[in-house]
């Protein structure tokens, strides 16, 4: 613990040390004017610039009026440095004019004590400072402590987030952008066997650390129920059971996800989908006309059996591409939702080729001045002739 104690008086500063002496606050270092507390702060003034290193010092005891730079302007040098905000300043003052503390305070004065200086006044007033450091620099350690744990979980989070495939016929590539360090969107994808691939995209309700949390434990089910149930239905109804089977109906919020997950199999030329109450998934034809692909049924997890589920299939000809998104993509179009789905139609056409560049570009560049709201997922999936159909 040690005490830094500016004053150009050399008598206050030795009753002030005997003080803290007797109180067995041994460590503390003085400087004799606020231009040398700058200086011990490693402030260098000449280049306005703070010098690398650890500053060592918990608490300032500074004296209001000094010679060529008074307490109040060095306590506002001192707030505009982040690192150095966290030590508290007490000012020790002869000036009882109630506007000159309310400035002292304004410009980051944690409390004041005043001369002739107090003796029991004065300690109290240190301990509640370092009581008060010491919480918030716990804050501070548990705050650092959970952003490291959840830029792990995103780790983890990502790690499970499906490669992209390049073959003959089929070829499949991701955009995934968190509204912060997790998110509740997921996209996976799995060969079948004999040309078939089944891929999926949700978005869970919400998004933070509830939402990635229930994703982590629908990625944990998905391939061993994608691969044994294959068919549409049955792996959206599977998935409904098995997210039920964690029991949240007794919670405040309900939690579902909307999900669309298909089957694109490359030697019939053929999709089977189900829609889960997601938005849309956009098929772009070889001829130029475009599919949607529409709702189905509704969310995952809302009800024990979902009723009413309308599987849906189409065959393709020639070259084309699939389009899958989560509402994020949406929010960045502004209008109703037929003006923001016409806008995706008119701008995701085109070459049936993966554009990752373009499509960074136009989805996923923010505006810094404004704050993401919701995770952005973009699958993108090309359907090709093959050198096989050719012959």
């Amino acid at each position: 613990m040690r005490i830094l104690i500016v004053d150009d008086n050399p008598t206050n500063v030795i009753i002030i040390r005997e003080i803290l002496k007797k109180e067995n606050y041994q460590d503390t270092v003085t400087a004799t004017s606020a231009l040398e507390m700058l200086e011990r702060l490693g402030i260098d003034r000449s280049r306005d610039e703070q010098r690398p290193g650890r500053v060592d010092i918990d608490l300032i005891l500074l004296d209001m009026m000094m010679p060529e730079m008074d307490g109040i302007e060095a306590c506002r040098i001192v707030q505009q440095y982040e690192h150095l905000r966290d030590i508290p300043i007490i000012m020790v003052t002869a000036v009882g004019d109630s506007k000159k503390l309310a400035e002292a305070l304004d410009a980051g004065a944690v409390d004041y004590v005043t001369k002739p200086i107090n003796k029991v006044e004065l300690m109290a007033r240190i301990r509640l400072a370092l009581r008060l450091k010491h919480e918030k620099d716990w804050h501070i350690e548990r705050e650092q402590r959970v952003q490291d744990e959840l830029r792990l979980a995103a780790m983890v989070q990502n790690a499970v987030l499906s490669s992209p495939i390049v073959d003959e016929r089929f070829e499949i590539h991701a955009l995934y952008q968190p509204s912060a360090e997790l998110a509740g969107d997921l996209y996976a994808w799995y060969p079948l066997g004999e040309g078939r691939y089944g891929v999926i995209l949700l978005d869970m309700m919400g998004h933070g650390i509830s939402s990635s949390l229930f994703c982590m434990f629908i990625a944990s089910v998905l391939k061993d129920t994608v691969t044994t149930y294959v068919e549409p239905e049955k792996v959206i109804q599977e998935l409904n059971r098995r997210f039920n089977q964690l029991h949240l109906e007794n919670q405040l919020i309900q939690y579902y996800f909307t999900a669309i997950y298909l089957v694109v199999d490359t030697r019939q030329r053929k999709v089977d989908y189900v829609n889960a109450g997601h938005p849309p998934a956009l098929f772009f034809q070889g001829n130029g006309e475009v599919s949607t692909l529409d709702q189905g049924c509704c969310p995952v997890g809302l009800f024990d059996r979902i009723e009413g589920m309308e599987p849906r299939s189409f065959h393709y000809e020639g070259d084309g591409h699939l389009v899958m998104y989560t509402d994020g993509l949406l929010e960045i179009v502004e209008g109703g939702h037929d003006e923001k789905l016409q806008y995706l139609k008119d701008h995701l056409g085109g070459s049936h080729q993966w554009r990752e560049e373009e499509m960074k570009e136009q989805y996923f560049v923010d505006d810094p001045s404004q704050e993401r709201e919701d995770d952005k997922c973009l699958v993108w999936i090309s359907l090709k002739e093959g050198e096989e159909a050719n012959q």
